[in-house]
């Protein structure tokens, strides 16, 4: 019964807790500058592991609050892969950030294949 009652509270609780980091903020220009650093960081960090990016797009998708993000990649790197490989390259280079995270959600592609 308490497990259940947790799975139910986990939204409630990841609601509320970027409600309090955003509200924590000064008028949300410290926050909104750490969520465009931490998009920057993500960004930079593909494109260090991945040298074939042709596109890269990091988004905070938590309304501000850092706790997840949705990234869009194309590399080179991709051609040839199954999608479940392409993701893991992603989440292995981002292994480290992702752990500090309540979520990310992966889009990949090669380049050409129109989809972004």
């Amino acid at each position: 019964m308490f497990r259940n009652l947790v799975r139910i509270l986990e939204p409630i609780k990841f609601q509320l807790s970027c409600r309090a980091r955003a509200g924590a903020a000064d008028g949300g220009s410290a926050y909104e500058r750490n969520s465009v650093s931490k998009e920057r960081q993500l960004s930079e960090s593909l494109k260090r592991a991945l040298p074939g990016i042709t596109y890269v797009s990091v988004e905070d998708i938590s309304g501000g609050c850092g706790a997840m993000y949705e990234v869009n990649v194309e590399a080179k790197e991709f051609v040839g892969l199954s999608r479940v490989k392409q993701h893991r390259l992603v989440t292995e280079t981002l292994k480290s950030e992702i752990a500090e995270m309540h979520g990310i959600r992966i889009h990949t592609n090669t380049p050409g294949s129109g989809d972004k």
